[in-house]
Order: C-alpha cells, then structure tokens, then sequence
C-alpha cells in the first residue's frame, strides 16, 4: 500500500492572477491519487511555520514584481529562517516554482531562480516545468502549453488591463495543473 503524501501550495498574489494560477496548481496536484494539498497565501503560511515541516513537497508562487518575487513573498521566505537553522527540517523535501506577470518574460526568471536558490537553500529537489515550449513556431496559436517557454518553473501571463477573471488565459492554467500533477507525482514517487 503506498503512502499518502502531502503539498503545500505557498503563494502571494496581489491582483488575484496568481492566486488564480495558484488553484489550478492545487487542482493539478490533486488530480493524483495518494496526494493531498493545501493551499496558503503568504500570510498564512508565515503564520504556520512551524506546520510546514509536515508537508512533503512544496510548490511557491509569486508575481514577478520589478523583476523579482512580491516583497509579501519575499517576507515569507525569510520567515523560514527559524526552520532551516533549526536541524534544516525542510530538507530532501520536493519543491518547484510558479509566477506570473503582464509581459511574457518580464523578468519571470529572476523571480524563479530567487524561488529556486530559496528551495535550495533549504536542501530542497528541484522539479522543473518539465515540458517542452510549444509556442515557437510559425504554426503556433498561441494556445500551446507552455507558451511563456520556460523551463526552470512555471511561467503564465497576464494582459495588464485584465482582471483575474479574465487572465492569465487557459492554456496558462491547464499548463499550471500540469505542473501541480508533475510534482504530486515525483513526491509522491519519492516518498513510497
């Protein structure tokens, strides 16, 4: 019988895009048998910290604000510097990365390398977006998964005059529930 594992989904969104890409990464994880997940805003994670080491795979979202993550975000990863001088509890846990802004890079790598050396700081693995971009040819609509092209985490896009109800657009969230399902699957692959 495999065991069941857990993932904390752990984001900051300021205009709602990201939490709406923030769902549909738990929606993603949860389409995995033996997997369970819960979602925390920034805040609430700060305010949890200590819950945290129970969670077996992460995965850490934030706009991409001035070409890095969210200061709210950034307040959350200093917050877990308790837990890594406190025996490293978060190590050889899974964690991968999301983020979101209005241009299709605007910077979105910086704000997951800083996710990424943040995870690692912890002694975390890595899991990338692991798909390929698909939005690079003359026969590309635009709706392919992945169409931000990136390759170190999940990168969605939001038109600027557009509210969350209205972006990042589809294929965004159906790549961001690819992600989520990638990382239920490699924890859970870890952990059994």
């Amino acid at each position: 019988m495999s065991k069941q594992v857990s993932i904390a989904i752990i984001y900051y969104s300021g205009m709602g895009h990201t939490k709406k890409v923030a769902e549909h990464v738990y929606k993603g994880v949860l389409s995995v048998p033996n997997v369970t997940a819960r979602l925390f805003t920034s805040d609430e994670a700060i305010k949890e910290i200590a819950t945290l080491e129970n969670f077996d795979g992460f995965i850490f979202g934030s706009p991409t604000y001035m070409g890095n993550v969210a200061a709210k975000f950034k307040e959350f990863m200093e917050a877990t510097s308790p837990v890594y001088f406190r025996q490293r509890n978060l190590q050889d846990k899974i964690a991968a990365g999301f983020t979101n802004s209005a241009s299709f890079s605007g910077d979105k790598q910086s704000t997951l390398l800083s996710i990424f050396t943040f995870a690692a700081q912890h002694g975390m693995i890595w899991v990338p977006l692991g798909l390929p971009p698909l939005n690079n040819n003359s026969q590309s609509t635009g709706n392919e998964p992945n169409r931000c092209g990136f390759f170190t985490g999940l990168g969605t896009q939001s038109n600027a005059d557009q509210s969350a109800e209205f972006a990042p657009p589809e294929t965004d969230l159906l790549t961001a529930e690819s992600l989520g399902a990638r990382v239920a699957k490699i924890t859970h692959k870890f952990n059994n």
